[in-house]
């Protein structure tokens, strides 16, 4: 096994030297990769194009040609040979110590074959807090995070969604104390199986296989892809041995082998003991990014920065002051740039700073605070296979408290470093991820060369509000193209040529605030969902285009790094800790789907087979999950999924509110039949689909506190009427498996940061 790592590494190493020799390793600044573009002092928070930059000849011809100019963009090396070398000893060395850690040389073949399942699943049963502590963490910051939620931040959402992070502190102190100790006492090898354990056999086949779908073609999906997404940024324009580094297929394959050798040897146990080393490590290399680039906020041309600044935040180009090299001043100048009221509506429209967002937002609305956003967070913290496999490894139930209580204490970190550079990546680098996507918009026009047709259907364009507020042109030209196929009438071709026409007045005059350009884009927007909507619901008649974005923001991340990092000597530390989470974090997805696959449905078919054979199918099962999720990965990058955060919380929603209503009456309602086990989740999954077509427009949020909402009445409806009728309550036996007793200390830390959550809402109000 080492050796395999070993070939695979250096091939690796051979592949990065390559385009490292190219050229030695020159850091990139704000000022170069971005010229300042100039800004009247007096005209506060303005995003405005020059009119210049708003005429293009043909959008076809100005699409093709920002690819070339990208793909012409000066290369230089992204590593030297040095951190090649020190990138390569610590994956593999780090790797390696898992699988080392993963075995027992005092065992005998006899031991291991009785051990078997519990020990390759479950890590033994044998996790201490601190394992667990980490674990956890590390499995849940992965690239998903650094990719998906630093790009929600570049975006308007800011600091709102580090909700995801800090409600989630609460939450695991809650399932530490009412979730775990239900789960361990059934001795339970997975989720699913807790419910055969309360309700019946159809519940947990039917949680496990739906639970088996979304986390092979959902997260474990996700995950591949955001590793991959780091990759080709950094790696834009590197090629080695005929291998292009900057393409997203190749990023996936390197991400999801590695991750499948390692998991397939080593088992939960290999993936716990690396967790510990990835999860401090990510902490540090988030922070520093956000110090090299709270460093370069400070040294940047205000000229360029006010660009990005909050409509409403009151900053100038005289308030943001001389560039200097005071870390302070960064700080300063982030405040400044990103503060003023939350907004709904395009990019800095209004403030960043806020973790309460208007009700109409429409990705993170206070009502969903409420009890929206509470739903994923349970049930990815409380009932996620993958989770909480670490949890069920714990050697006791002390020992798991603590642990989940520690990685509640280290998730109020998680923002500062993940949320703010997604932030400051906007600030610095925000002409960058506009030209990220209008590379995949000169790929889409590649297709639809005639305008008219592609493979004898009409063109439809899907636009959103920054595709409209960066390409005003364009937009408005594919904006009246779509109304010309539809055939819409006179008064509403009316309406959307008198819309494109104060847009394109209000973008020719430089005086004019994006908060005052916002009304022109959202109402182009809005005519244009409405004309097309026809051709999207009848999408065989028609050739509709990915939906066209103004900024890929999933690249945030990766540019920061791209541009902060070479020449720092931090490179290698950080890509090694980006690389080794990301593949720790998939292999433990694809060790829990392959025990769900094992334990709930191959164990359920074939009740005698032995330790040997569970622990051979779940390898088996685990390849096939890697190769299913690998297939989809690429796919992902398409902006018609609204970035790859959103997709992995929405797709959820099919199991999520449902399944949270059945445990939730499984563990505390004891006269719950056991009807409802199967039931509650068929109902969530027909709701939460009639909602998603019929309400597209709902906050995926608002529709899963929807579908919680109506599950939960239903369970009391079958909870009184099984009373009613004399049902017995259910008594849950303890299997034995660990000891039970609480952890006292666990309970004052878990207070602590409970507290603790309370005040950073309150300061970031």
């Amino acid at each position: 096994m080492m050796k395999t790592l070993a070939t695979i590494f250096g091939a690796l190493a051979l592949m990065t030297w390559s385009a490292a020799a190219q050229e030695g390793p020159v850091p990139a600044t704000a000022a170069d990769a971005q010229p300042a573009l100039a800004a009247p002092a007096a005209i506060p928070a303005v995003e405005v194009q020059p009119a210049a930059e708003i005429q293009p000849a043909a959008p076809a011809a100005e699409a093709v040609q920002a690819e070339q100019t990208a793909s012409a963009e000066p290369k230089t090396a992204p590593l030297s040979m040095v951190e090649v070398i020190l990138f390569c000893v610590v994956v593999v060395g780090v790797i390696a110590l898992g699988i080392w850690k993963s075995r027992d040389p005092e065992e005998t073949e006899e031991e291991k074959k009785a051990k078997g399942a519990s020990d390759y699943f479950l890590a033994g049963r044998g996790l201490t807090w601190w394992l667990v502590g980490f674990s956890l963490i590390a499995a849940n910051i992965s690239t998903e995070q650094f990719v998906g939620m630093s790009g929600k931040s570049a975006n308007w959402v800011g600091m709102a969604i580090a909700g995801y992070e800090w409600l989630a502190a609460i939450t695991l102190v809650v399932v530490a104390f009412c979730f775990l100790p239900k789960l361990l006492k059934g001795g339970v090898y997975t989720i699913p199986e807790f419910l055969e354990y309360r309700y019946n056999t159809l519940a947990r086949s039917l949680m496990a296989i739906a639970t088996l779908l979304i986390l092979v073609g959902v997260p474990t999906a996700g995950v591949i892809y955001a590793g991959a997404k780091v990759i080709s940024v950094f790696f834009t324009g590197y090629s080695a041995m005929g291998i292009d580094f900057g393409n997203i297929t190749v990023g996936c394959v390197i991400i999801a082998f590695c991750a499948t050798v390692y998991v397939f040897v080593g088992g939960l146990k290999a993936c716990a003991w690396t967790d510990l080393f990835w999860g401090a490590a990510l902490i540090v290399g988030g922070g520093v990014v956000a110090y090299f680039a709270l460093t370069e906020l400070s040294g940047a041309d205000p000229n360029h920065l006010i660009q990005s600044a909050a409509a409403n935040s009151g900053a100038t180009v005289a308030s943001l002051g001389n560039p200097s090299d005071s870390l302070w001043h960064g700080v300063t100048r982030f405040f400044e740039l990103n503060s003023g009221d939350a907004a709904s509506g395009v990019n800095t429209v209004g403030g960043k700073l806020h973790m309460i967002r208007p009700a109409d937002d429409a990705e993170i609305p206070w009502t969903a605070l409420c009890l929206g956003l509470w739903i994923p967070n349970f049930f990815y913290w409380g009932l996620n296979q993958y989770i909480m496999q670490r949890t069920l490894a714990s050697k006791s139930l002390a020992e798991g408290q603590m642990g989940i209580v520690f990685a509640a204490f280290l998730k109020l970190i998680i923002p500062f470093v993940v949320v703010v550079p997604g932030i400051l990546a906007y600030n610095l680098y925000r002409n960058d991820l506009k030209e990220q996507a209008e590379v995949k918009y000169a790929a889409e026009i590649r297709k639809t060369e005639d305008p008219t047709a592609v493979k004898g259907r009409p063109v439809i364009y899907k636009l959103t509000d920054s595709f409209l507020v960066e390409n005003v042109e364009e937009g408005c030209a594919h904006a009246i193209h779509n109304a010309e196929v539809m055939k819409v009438g006179e008064d509403v071709m009316a309406n959307l040529k008198q819309a494109c026409a104060d847009l394109k007045a209000d973008a020719a005059n430089d005086q004019t605030t994006l908060a005052e350009r916002a009304p022109f884009v959202e109402k182009i927007a809005s005519l244009n969902n409405k004309i097309i909507k026809p051709a999207v619901d009848n999408s065989d008649n028609y050739y509709l285009t990915d939906t066209l974005v103004g900024f890929d923001y999933d690249s945030a991340f990766g540019t920061l790094i791209r541009k902060l990092l070479p020449g720092t000597g931090w490179t290698w530390f950080v890509l090694a800790a980006l690389f080794g989470a990301v593949v720790s974090s998939l292999a433990s997805m694809l060790n829990s789907a392959s025990t769900i696959f094992t334990m709930d449905i191959y164990n359920k078919l074939r009740k005698n087979a032995g330790p040997t054979e569970l622990v051979t199918v779940g390898k088996i099962g685990l390849l096939v999950c890697a190769v299913i999720a690998l297939t989809i990965a690429p796919f992902l990058d398409s902006p018609a999924f609204g970035g790859i955060f959103n997709f992995i919380q929405e797709f959820q929603g099919f199991l999520s509110p449902g399944a949270l209503c059945v445990f939730l009456f499984g563990f505390f309602v004891p006269k719950c039949p056991r009807i409802f086990g199967w039931l509650g989740i068929v109902i969530n999954a027909l709701l939460y689909g009639i909602l998603k077509v019929w309400q597209p427009e709902m906050a995926f949020l608002n529709r899963m506190a929807v579908c919680f909402i109506t599950v939960v009445v239903i369970g009391f409806i079958f909870t009184a009427v099984n009373a009613a009728r004399g049902g017995q309550p259910i008594v849950l036996p303890d299997r034995g498996v660990v000891a039970l007793q609480s952890s006292s200390r666990a309970k004052i830390f878990g207070w602590l940061v409970v507290a603790a959550t309370v005040a950073l809402y309150i300061i970031f109000w």
